[in-house]
C-alpha cells in the first residue's frame, strides 16, 4: 500500500437502477437534502437539552457544571465533525464523478481514522483533563463534579465518531432520508435513561449528575447500532462495496487526513475557545454559568437549521465541482443563504416574542429568567449572523481548500479571545456583553469566507 492516491477517472454507473449520485442546484434539491439533516441534528440537541432540564432539577450548581462538561465533550464531538466534513467533501466529489467503489474505500478507511482519533481523545482526557479543570475552575465542588463526569462521558467517543462517519456517507451520497432512524433511536433511549438513571426509576440506582453521562453513552451506542442496521438492510453497503476492503490503504488515509486535518484543528480550536469563554464566565459565579449553559442549549437547538444548510452547502458545492460545473457554485451558495436566513429570521422572531417560555423549562425561578432574557435577545441576533456566515464557510470546505478554512478560523479566534478576555476578565463587564462575542465571531468569519469565495481562487482545486 502507500503512494499517492488518485481517484480513477469518472465513469458512468453500470446500471440505471444504481442510486443517482449527481446533484442539481435547485431550491427543491437543497431542501430535500437539508431538511432530513436538520431533523437528524435536531435530535441530539434535544438530548442535550433533556440532560440539562433534568440536571437543572437537581439544582443551579448541577446546571452550571453541565455547561462546562457539555462544552468539553463538544470539543471532541466537533473533532469528529471535522473528520466528517472532510470525508463528506471527498465522498460528494466522488459522487459527482460517479465513482461508487471509491466512496466505499473512503468510508472504510475513514472508520479506522475515526477510531484512532477516539482513542487519542480518551487518553488526553484521562491524562490532562483533571489537571486543567482543577487549575482553571475556581469552585472546587464544581471542578470535582466536572472531572468525575468527564471520565465517564468520554467513553462515548468511539460510538459518536462511528456515528458521524455514517453522516458523511449518507449526506455525501444524498441519502439523507435515512439519517432520522439512528437519531430518533438515540433520542428516545437518552430521554428514558436520563429519567431512569439520574433520579433512580425503573429499577435503576439514582446516579444523579453522573447518570446523564451513562445515559448518553448508551444512547449513542443504540443510535449507532440502528443506523448501521439500516445501511445493511437497505443494501447501501453493497452499492459502495464496503466488504471489498480488506486492509487499511495508507494512501486513502493520507488523503482523508490531508483534507480533514485542517478542519479538525479548526473545529477543535473553535470549541476550545468556547470552553475558555465558559471558564471566564465561571469567574462571574454559578448563576452566570448556569445562564450561559441555557444559552448554549438555545443556540444548539435553533442552530441546527443553519448547520444543516451548511452541511448541504459543503456536499453540493463539492458534488457540482466534481461534475465540472464550477460556474454554478456562487449562485448555489446564494440560494442556500436565502433559505437559511429565512428560517433563522422566523426563529429570531419567536425567541424575541416568548424568551421566558423557553427559559421556564430549566426550573430556576423568576430572577434567573429576568437575568437571562437580555442574553437570549443577543443570542437571537447571533443566530441570524450564523445563518449566512456558516454557509459561506462551508462553501470553502466544499471546494477542498480546508487549509483556507483553518486560516479563517485562526484569525477569527484571535479576535474572539481578545474580545472575551477584555470584556469578561479585564473590564469585568456583565455576561451579556460576553455573549456579544458571538456577533464578533460570526461577522469576522463571514467576511473572510465571503471574499475568498468571491475571489475565485478556489477554482481548479482537485481532491
Amino acid at each position: 500500500m502507500g503512494g499517492n492516491y488518485r481517484a480513477p477517472r469518472r465513469r458512468l454507473l453500470p446500471s440505471p437502477r444504481q442510486m443517482e449520485l449527481r446533484l442539481n442546484t435547485g431550491y427543491r434539491q437543497i431542501l430535500l437534502m437539508a431538511m432530513p439533516i436538520s431533523l437528524a441534528m435536531l435530535v441530539p440537541q434535544i438530548n442535550f437539552i433533556t440532560n440539562n432540564v433534568f440536571l437543572g432539577m437537581l439544582g443551579e450548581q448541577q446546571l452550571a457544571s453541565a455547561g462546562i462538561t457539555g462544552v468539553y465533550y463538544l470539543i471532541f464531538a466537533v473533532i469528529g465533525n471535522g473528520l466528517n466534513n472532510g470525508l463528506q467533501a471527498l465522498i460528494a466529489r466522488r459522487a459527482g464523478q460517479n465513482l461508487p467503489k471509491e466512496i466505499g474505500r473512503l468510508f472504510y478507511n475513514g472508520v479506522w481514522v475515526a477510531l484512532a482519533i477516539a482513542a487519542l481523545g480518551i487518553a488526553i482526557t484521562y491524562l490532562f483533563a483533571p489537571f486543567v479543570m482543577r487549575a482553571f475552575i475556581h469552585d472546587s465542588t464544581i471542578a470535582d463534579q466536572v472531572i468525575n463526569f468527564l471520565l465517564i462521558r468520554i467513553w462515548g467517543l468511539p460510538f459518536l465518531y462511528l456515528y458521524v462517519m455514517r453522516n458523511a456517507l449518507l449526506v455525501g451520497t444524498n441519502q439523507t432520508r435515512f439519517l432520522i432512524w439512528g437519531t430518533l433511536t438515540e433520542a428516545l433511549v437518552n430521554i428514558a435513561l436520563d429519567y431512569a438513571m439520574i433520579f433512580g426509576h425503573f429499577g435503576f440506582a439514582a446516579l444523579g449528575f453522573n447518570g446523564a453521562a451513562y445515559a448518553s453513552i448508551i444512547a449513542e451506542a443504540s443510535g449507532l447500532l440502528v443506523i448501521y442496521l439500516v445501511i445493511h438492510f437497505k443494501g447501501i453497503h453493497k452499492t459502495f462495496a464496503f466488504f471489498d476492503q480488506t486492509r487499511i490503504d495508507t494512501s486513502v488515509v493520507k488523503l482523508i487526513l490531508t483534507i480533514s486535518a485542517p478542519l479538525i484543528v479548526q473545529f477543535a480550536i473553535s470549541i476550545a475557545t468556547w470552553e475558555y469563554f465558559y471558564i471566564l464566565v465561571e469567574h462571574h459565579g454559578p448563576r452566570a454559568l448556569a445562564i450561559s449553559n441555557t444559552m448554549r442549549n438555545i443556540f444548539g437547538l435553533f442552530g441546527v437549521f443553519c448547520w444543516a444548510f451548511a452541511a448541504t452547502t459543503n456536499t453540493m458545492v463539492s458534488n457540482i465541482i466534481g461534475q465540472g460545473r464550477t460556474n454554478e457554485v456562487l449562485p448555489l451558495v446564494r440560494k442556500v443563504v436565502r433559505l437559511s436566513l429565512g428560517i433563522s429570521f422566523f426563529v429570531f422572531v419567536i425567541l424575541n416574542l416568548i424568551p421566558e417560555w423557553f427559559l421556564s423549562f430549566y426550573s430556576q425561578g423568576d430572577a434567573f429568567i429576568a437575568e437571562a432574557v437580555p442574553i437570549v435577545r443577543i443570542v437571537s441576533f447571533a443566530l441570524l449572523m450564523m445563518s449566512f456566515g456558516t454557509i459561506w464557510l462551508n462553501a470553502v470546505t466544499g471546494t477542498g481548500n480546508s487549509r483556507v478554512n483553518l486560516l479563517i478560523e485562526l484569525v477569527t479566534i484571535v479576535i474572539y479571545i481578545v474580545y472575551v478576555y477584555v470584556v469578561l476578565e479585564y473590564l469585568n463587564l456583565s455576561v451579556a456583553w460576553g455573549w456579544v462575542s458571538e456577533w464578533v465571531y460570526w461577522l469576522s468569519m463571514f467576511s473572510m469566507a465571503f471574499f475568498y469565495m468571491r475571489s475565485g481562487r478556489w477554482k481548479g482545486k482537485e481532491i
